[in-house]
């Protein structure tokens, strides 16, 4: 009697696809519809002298959004970490669409820390979280600091088109009506593309060739966020991350007023969109050099340049060349690029030292600084201004700021969680 014996062959797993750079664009493409933040100083600027707003007032709801922000970030990282992005891409889109629509039906400072600050401020928050996790683990750890950089040049190059499309739309149909389609448009936005976020399944491995690059080292232990909150390193990231944003928030959220005030120059939204291409491209640039020559030199070359840039805006007074448009769209630029660079320098830093799989929230507590940072500084300036009549208070003090986080980032260094 013959037994015939059938042998089974090995299922053959399947390999994911790499969606990576659909993934990337899309999150890119989601901050361009939130960098809508970034236009603050064009939206206040046209805020009808009717309405009585202090410039503290005009201070009040983009500091707010800036605060609410970043304190999302941490429930929207873990909530990206455990059901997705999709889902949480998609509340964002949400909010920030009620929130300017909220805003678009009233006239008075708190109506718009309601709509603007709060809800669009929370959405922003949510879309934020989800857009570069994703991206960031389609592709190996070499590429780390240009994928972040690409998908968070989009929040930075908002302003390119927005700044100007705001003052077009205040003109033509009024500030309320600008909040109105504003609102509607990132709905449709950002909820589309929140669809085409996906994170891969496992964690895409290093190239052999690769990890004989000159690129930081890659992770080699994942960090809870209880683990990461007992090293020394997060705190150091922490504080310097709030100085650098702090100080670029604080420009930015008064650009338009700086450049009428100092210099009598009526094209403050100009300004406003060359700041963000600076700002969109430092994001790309300061993750690329990072990749190459290392995350602590690249952003200490920052924080040095910013303080230089920044005491340079203080002295654009009426009558000095600073003052000239040519030579104040330079500076905007280049502060709008190393402010940026912070954007891509700590997600790829935080991934670096604390690893992937709790990625979104370990960032989201970091990024708790750039809100603080820009809350403090957005509200400084706007105070300062009320009492003197002169921003040079807030310019001294965030560049004094920026140099002792340019020297205390040089203790930086690799973490080692603790057995």
């Amino acid at each position: 009697m013959t037994t015939n014996t059938i042998t089974q062959a090995p299922l053959i797993e399947k390999p994911e696809k790499n969606i990576g750079w659909r993934v990337a664009l899309a999150g890119m493409g989601i901050n361009l519809a939130l960098g809508i933040l970034y236009t603050w100083s064009v939206i206040s600027k046209g805020i009808p002298a009717e309405w009585n707003w202090t410039e503290a007032d005009k201070s009040l709801p983009y500091a707010v959004a800036c605060l609410v922000f970043c304190l999302v970030m941490v429930p929207a990282g873990r909530m990206q970490d455990k059901i997705g992005p999709r889902i949480v891409a998609t509340i964002g889109g949400l909010l920030v669409g009620l929130g300017m629509i909220i805003a678009s039906f009233t006239v008075s400072p708190l109506g718009y820390v309601i709509g603007f600050g709060i809800l669009t401020g929370a959405g922003i928050g949510f879309g934020y979280a989800s857009a570069t996790p994703p991206a960031v683990k389609w592709f190996p750890p070499v590429k780390t600091g240009l994928i972040a950089g690409i998908v968070v040049s989009g929040f930075g190059l908002a302003s390119v088109y927005a700044a100007p499309l705001a003052k077009w739309l205040n003109t033509s149909y009024g500030l309320q009506n600008m909040m109105m389609i504003f609102g509607i448009a990132f709905v449709v936005v950002v909820v589309g593309l929140a669809q085409l976020l996906k994170a891969p399944g496992k964690p895409i491995a290093p190239i052999s060739t690769q990890q004989k690059s000159n690129a930081p080292a890659v992770e080699k232990e994942d960090f809870s966020a209880g683990q990461m909150l007992k090293t020394w390193q997060f705190y150091i990231l922490w504080f310097t991350y709030a100085c650098g944003a702090g100080a670029g928030l604080m420009i930015i959220s008064k650009l338009a007023a700086i450049a009428k005030i100092q210099a009598s120059v009526e094209l403050g939204f100009v300004l406003v969109a060359i700041l963000a291409l600076g700002n969109g491209g430092g994001r790309i640039l300061a993750g690329f050099l990072s990749d190459k020559i290392g995350r602590r030199v690249t952003l200490f070359s920052c924080f040095i340049l910013q303080a230089i840039l920044i005491i340079l805006m203080s002295q654009a007074q009426t009558g000095s060349i600073l003052a000239s448009v040519s030579v104040l769209a330079i500076i905007s630029a280049l502060i709008g690029a190393n402010y940026g660079a912070n954007l891509s320098l700590f997600p790829s830093i935080t991934k670096d030292f604390y690893g992937l799989k709790n990625f979104g929230l370990n960032y989201g507590l970091v990024f708790t600084a750039w809100g603080v940072g820009g809350f403090m500084l957005a509200i400084l300036a706007g105070k300062v201004y009320v009492q003197t009549q002169s921003f040079n208070f807030a310019y001294y003090c965030s560049s004094a700021l920026l140099v002792l986080a340019a020297l205390i980032t040089l203790t930086l260094k690799t973490p080692r969680r603790a057995n």
